[in-house]
C-alpha cells in the first residue's frame, strides 16, 4: 500500500447493505488550458466566479472544486441533480481558454477518463460526507506513454477486484499521458457498497508488484508519482 502512494488509513466498517444500487451522483473531471498569457485574468476571473458555490448552494453538487497547474486548470465536481456541463460552473473562464481541436464545434473542456477509484457513490445518503473535510487536494502526474494500457489494466482490475480498500473520495482521471488526482484528508476508507463488476482475482498480492514505479514519468527533480497542485475553491453542499 505504501509503495503505490496511499498512506495507511483507518477502515471504516460501512453501514450501508451490500447490494447492487444505481447512483444517483456522477462524477466529473475536467481539463482546460488558458489562452498565452491569460492565466492570470483567467484565474482571477474564476475566483471571483459565483456559479459553482451556487449550485451547491441549490442541490444540484454535492461538490465542486477547482484547481491550477502550470497553463492548465482542473474542475472536479459531483451531480446531484443532472448532468452539469463545465461551461455552467466555469463560464467566467470561458473567455480566456484555449480551444481543443477534434470536434467541428469548439470547446475549452476536455472531460477526463476515469481511470481509477476505489469506492463510487452509491446514493446521495451513502456519498455525503460524515466527517468534517480538513483538505482537498488535486494532484497531477505523467505516465510514459508507453505504460497507459499496462496503468488502466492493473488498477481497473484493483478496482473492480476489490482487492484492497483505499480512500473513499479519491479518483483519478487521465487526458492523453496526464493524470489528475482528486483526495480528501483525513482519508475515509470503507469497503464499498457496490458490488465489484470482476470476479478475477489478478491484482498482485502485493502490489508492489505492479511495478507503478516503472509507470510514471520521473519530474524533473526526480520525484516519482503526482504532485500537489494550486486549488483555485473548494464547496461543498454540507459546509
Amino acid at each position: 500500500m505504501q509503495a503505490s502512494g496511499w498512506p495507511s488509513v483507518v477502515i471504516i466498517l460501512n453501514p450501508y447493505t451490500k447490494v447492487e444500487l444505481r447512483s444517483l451522483i456522477e462524477r466529473f473531471m475536467y481539463r482546460a488550458v488558458w489562452k498565452e498569457e491569460q492565466a492570470v485574468e483567467g484565474l482571477r476571473a474564476l475566483k471571483l466566479d459565483k456559479q459553482a458555490v451556487s449550485l451547491v448552494k441549490h442541490g444540484r453538487l454535492m461538490t465542486a472544486a477547482a484547481f491550477h497547474w502550470n497553463n492548465n486548470v482542473f474542475l472536479y465536481y459531483e451531480c446531484m441533480d443532472g448532468s452539469v456541463q463545465p461551461e455552467e460552473l466555469a463560464s467566467a473562464a470561458m473567455p480566456y481558454l484555449k480551444d481543443w481541436p477534434g470536434q467541428k464545434e469548439p470547446r475549452q473542456w476536455i472531460r477526463m477518463v476515469d481511470v481509477f477509484h476505489f469506492n463510487e457513490p452509491a446514493s446521495v445518503e451513502h456519498w455525503q460526507r460524515r466527517h468534517q473535510v480538513e483538505r482537498r487536494v488535486g494532484r497531477v502526474a505523467h505516465l510514459k506513454p508507453e505504460m497507459v494500457s499496462s496503468y488502466i489494466y492493473y488498477h481497473y482490475q484493483l478496482q473492480e477486484e476489490r482487492a484492497f480498500f483505499g480512500p473513499k473520495y479519491e479518483i483519478i482521471g487521465m487526458h492523453e499521458n496526464l493524470l489528475f488526482g482528486y483526495q480528501e484528508f483525513p482519508n475515509v476508507t470503507e469497503e464499498p457498497v457496490v458490488p465489484g463488476r470482476l470476479q478475477t482475482k489478478g491484482t498482485p498480492e502485493n502490489w508492489s508488484d505492479s511495478r507503478m514505479d516503472l509507470h510514471f514519468q520521473p519530474w524533473e527533480d526526480g520525484h516519482l508519482y503526482f504532485k500537489p497542485i494550486e486549488q483555485i475553491y473548494a464547496y461543498y453542499l454540507g459546509t
